[in-house]
């Protein structure tokens, strides 16, 4: 028969304490995945909303300075302009939002692949972004959600 080892009171307290502290950051959780969800959408939204506006100029660099792979630069320009603007969309209300989060994930794998001369900050954007995109489509929407809204019907 095995003897209990008995655990002394302190890291009682402190057992109880981070569990407080990690239900607090658990409670937390749907802010900062609206939060997550809001900033990426936003990032793409914008882009692809200086897209649309300035067409003209976005074709340019589509012909000229990205060189996506497979696609006429034309179709690039079209595919990648609405995506960036559907796509977040679909993420900030979290409608669809893993498939969304996924499929920017890969227009911004495109976006750096098919521009050589994107500099280390852009790069470092572009990480983070992937990053947080990841995060979204393994972790979800969270609470806070047309799709958590909908699985509970």
């Amino acid at each position: 028969m095995e003897t209990a080892i008995p655990i002394p009171a302190p890291t009682w307290r402190i057992a109880r304490l981070y569990a407080a502290f990690a239900n607090t950051f658990d409670r937390l959780q749907p802010l900062f995945a609206l939060a997550m969800r809001l900033y990426v959408a936003k990032v793409f939204l914008v882009s692809g909303w200086l897209k649309f506006s300035r067409w003209d100029a976005t074709l340019a660099l589509f012909e000229n300075e990205y060189h996506v792979p497979v696609l006429s630069p034309q179709v690039a320009a079209v595919l990648g302009t609405c995506a960036e603007l559907g796509l977040p969309i679909l993420l900030a209300l979290g409608i669809g939002t893993r498939a969304a989060a996924l499929a920017l994930f890969a227009v911004n794998l495109v976006a750096v692949v098919s521009y050589p001369d994107l500099s280390d900050a852009g790069l470092k954007d572009h990480i983070l972004w992937g990053a947080l995109m990841l995060v979204i489509t393994v972790y979800g929407p969270g609470k806070l959600s047309v799709d958590r809204w909908l699985g509970g019907r």
